[in-house]
Order: C-alpha cells, then sequence, then structure tokens
C-alpha cells in the first residue's frame, strides 16, 4: 500500500516543503502554503539497464505534423501539433478556447485521424450543442470523465491522433487526498498525461484556467512540464481574439494569431493589419505602427492622450506597451525633443487589444504622444518604425524590408523610419530621420518656421 505523506505546497510556485511557513522559500510569497497529501509514488523502476541509441539513427518520420485546419492556430504552433507533444492552452473563461479546440478537432477528425475530446466541465449534450453552432464536428470522438485513471488507460487503449483535455482543473487522481484543481491533483495529472502522450504518440492538448492576473492557474512547473503554451487573450465583450506562444520547444514564440468571434465560431484573420493599422485623417494622438510579430508584419494604430493634471506625479498608462519603455520614452521626448510632459498624464493604448513587445514601435509612440501634447495630428498616410535610444537618436528596425512590404498592400503613401533603411520602388516613400526631433518635424502637420518649411514638407511630398 502507497505511503501517504502530508507536505505544504505553494499555491505560486509550486514549491513543496516538509511543514508549514508563513512564508513559502521559493518565491518569498506570504500565505501560500497549503497542506496537500502526496502518495510515495509505488511505481518505481525495476533499475534494468536500457541500452541507448545512435541519435543519427532515430526516425523522424513518424514527427510530422499534424495540420489542425485551422490557419492561425498552425502558424502559432509552427506548423501544427507535433505527435506526442503536450500542450497547454490558457485564457480568462468565454474568451472561446473549447470552442476554438473543437473547431480544431472537427477538422482533424474530416482528414481521417482519429480525434479524441475529453470533457469535464461540460456534459455531452452541451457539447453537442457547441459542435452543431459549429459544424463539421460529428466525427469527434467524446468522453466525459474527471477520473484521471479511466482517462489515461482510454488514451493508452485508443491511442487518438489528438486529444484534448477540457481542462486539466478537473481531473483527479484518486490516490491523492486532495480535491481536484489544487497543486498537488494538477501536478500528477500533468506528469502522467506527459508519459502517456510520450509513450502513447499522442498529441495532447491542455486546457487550464487563468488567474486574475492573466497567468495560467496551478504550480509553475506545469509550465516547464508542457511542449508548448499557448495563451489566448481578448475581452468576451469585444469580437477579436489574440493567441500567441509564451513557449514553443517546436516553433517560434513570437507568431502571433489573430481571430474574430463571430456567430458560426471563431474565424482567423489573415490580414490583421488592415483591422489594426486604420486611421482617421487629421485625428489628434494616433500613429501608425509597423511592427513585427515573428515573421508577420502587422500594422497597428497607437494611441495617445496626454491631459494636464494637478497630482505632484502625473501618470503613465500603457495598455498593450509596456510600462517602463513607455516612461523611457516620456523621458526622452522631454529631454530630447522639447515636448514638456511633466504636469501631464499620458496613456497610450494599442488599438484592438494587441499588445507590442519589440523596440521598433518606439518611435510611432513617441509620435502619437507628441501629436497629443501638441493637438496636432500626423501626416495624412504616414507610417514609422524604429527604435528609440536614451540620446535621441533612432536606431534601425530588424527586417524592414518585410516592414515596407505590408505597408505598401495598405497604400501606405511615407514610411519614417531611421537612417539606413532601404526602400524599394514599389514599396511606400521612405522618409529617413536620424533622431527624434528631425522626425517629429517632419512627421507631424505643424507650422514650421519659414527656413524649414520647404526642405520639411518636400520630405514628404508625394
Amino acid at each position: 500500500m502507497a505511503k501517504v505523506v502530508v507536505q505544504f505546497t505553494c499555491g505560486e510556485c509550486g514549491a513543496t516543503i516538509g511543514r508549514w511557513l508563513g512564508r513559502c522559500p521559493g518565491c518569498g510569497a506570504f500565505g501560500t502554503l497549503v497542506e496537500e497529501l502526496h502518495g510515495a509514488d509505488a511505481r518505481k523502476s525495476s533499475g534494468s539497464p536500457r541500452v541507448p541509441e545512435r541519435l543519427g539513427d532515430v526516425q523522424v518520420g513518424e514527427a510530422t505534423r499534424i495540420e489542425t485546419g485551422v490557419p492561425e492556430l498552425d502558424r502559432v504552433l509552427g506548423g501544427g501539433l507535433v505527435p506526442a507533444s503536450l500542450v497547454l492552452v490558457g485564457g480568462e473563461p468565454g474568451v472561446g478556447k473549447s470552442t476554438l479546440l473543437l473547431s480544431a478537432l472537427g477538422s482533424i477528425a474530416r482528414s481521417g485521424r482519429r480525434a479524441l475530446l475529453v470533457t469535464g466541465e461540460e456534459s455531452v449534450a452541451q457539447v453537442r450543442l457547441r459542435a452543431d453552432r459549429l459544424g463539421g464536428a460529428d466525427d469527434v470522438s467524446i468522453l466525459a470523465e474527471t477520473e484521471l485513471e479511466a482517462v489515461c488507460a482510454t488514451l493508452e487503449r485508443d491511442r487518438p491522433a489528438v486529444c484534448v483535455i477540457d481542462s486539466v482543473q478537473t481531473l483527479y487522481a484518486g490516490e491523492l487526498g486532495s480535491a481536484p484543481g489544487s497543486v498537488a491533483q494538477v501536478r500528477e495529472a500533468a506528469s502522467r498525461l506527459l508519459r502517456v502522450a510520450k509513450q502513447s504518440g499522442v498529441a495532447t492538448v491542455l486546457v487550464g484556467h487563468v488567474t486574475k492576473d492573466g497567468a495560467v492557474a496551478g504550480p509553475r512547473v506545469l509550465e516547464h512540464l508542457v511542449d508548448c503554451v499557448l495563451q489566448f487573450e481578448g475581452d468576451r465583450y469585444h469580437a477579436h481574439r489574440i493567441l500567441r506562444a509564451v513557449k514553443n520547444r517546436f516553433g517560434s514564440t513570437n507568431e502571433l494569431g489573430v481571430f474574430e468571434m463571430t456567430a458560426a465560431g471563431l474565424v482567423g484573420v489573415p490580414d490583421p493589419s488592415a483591422l489594426f493599422g486604420s486611421t482617421r485623417p487629421g485625428e489628434v494622438g494616433a500613429a501608425v505602427a509597423v511592427t513585427l510579430e515573428g515573421t508577420r508584419p502587422i500594422l497597428l494604430e497607437v494611441q495617445a492622450l496626454v491631459s494636464r493634471t494637478d497630482l505632484a506625479m502625473p501618470r503613465r498608462v500603457g495598455t498593450g506597451v509596456d510600462p517602463k519603455r513607455l516612461a523611457m520614452i516620456v523621458a526622452v521626448l522631454a529631454r530630447h525633443a522639447g515636448v514638456a510632459l511633466g504636469s501631464a498624464d499620458v496613456f497610450v493604448n494599442v488599438a484592438g487589444g494587441v499588445r507590442i513587445d519589440e523596440p521598433g514601435a518606439d518611435l510611432a509612440v513617441a509620435l502619437a504622444i507628441a501629436s497629443a501634447a501638441r493637438g496636432v495630428p500626423l501626416r495624412e498616410g504616414v507610417a514609422s518604425f524604429g527604435e528609440l535610444g536614451l540620446t535621441g537618436r533612432l536606431r534601425p528596425a530588424a527586417q524592414a524590408e518585410r516592414r515596407l512590404a505590408e505597408c505598401a498592400k495598405l497604400g501606405i503613401v511615407s514610411a519614417l523610419a531611421p537612417e539606413g533603411t532601404v526602400g524599394h520602388r514599389s514599396g511606400p516613400r521612405v522618409v529617413a530621420v536620424e533622431t527624434l526631433r528631425h522626425a517629429l518635424r517632419v512627421g507631424l502637420e505643424s507650422a514650421p518656421r519659414k527656413e524649414e518649411a520647404g526642405a520639411d514638407e518636400s520630405e514628404l511630398a508625394a
């Protein structure tokens, strides 16, 4: 009989110790240690030696990716699901995780592969109602089960090509005394499903809950166990969703998938630049940024609002941008471009709920803030990209050719870019700017001095 021991596990980092403490020794959080009953591992190996094989003799034919039939999902995964892999999909309730994965299972089943859905949160009839709305999911096998032993036994017996567990927090192991969804149960479920996936060759997708901060709930060891972590972002009250890879052992973590929630389910948006990068002529505080997410260039509208404040410490609030980088851009604007923001609140937002992580959008953010502060719009048909340095000089952004090609698709007339950026005859006109002050003088619609009017206006002339 397996020996049951009492241990205390941190709900934040998953660290386990033998006695209770007020502060977790792993992450330093207070009051996060919870008592858990752990069963001693009775499945110890006999210790018989195994013969290692030569890496060059390993056959990779069985590792061909499985296309999900959802192009945006395949893009983020790196081309499709890898057999025997374990993928974790996290997102807020109602964002569309179950809808997206059911659509993918339907496409996989129609291609001739066996697809299995293990549901622990909904009944079979409830899933059937969603499948009727989506259409094309009749060939998907479904199992309503929360007992971990039964789920693993089913996977070992049937060996489907793809299995979706919705969700991992509902599974429980009988030998553990803790409740489903606890740290011990989630850790045990992920570990056992990982072994089954590797041994049986089943591509397994785990649906995970998220905390109030947006991180995947459960111990962080769950993210280390799986091969790929996908984060589904968006507001249930808005139509568009963003899917990005936080971790991917078989592909890039910079790819981005854009979806739109419709009456027929989630539909991929193949051209997000046309959706997020459109601005109205003459609008103050709006700039078009040419960003790069993995291999996909995207045009995004950056909006800024500058408002006078009586607070001793003005606010710097960024939605979709790094707050620390926003504070740096505001400081550079004040020091090197003459835009006084010391007594004003600065708010910056990226349209569509997209988050910008790369520094190539610095110039667009600075232009939007300067436009809002001076009350003048940017010149019509102008996009920008470039990294801003602390000295006020602009540094070139990576893969400028791809960014300019995306601008040409949407009819962008001119592109503000750092010096050294080479344009193309079929693309927009590249206006090279060396410093942030030069970029503001060229990009903003203002009344320049007489000696500067001719040079500045001629640079952006069509």
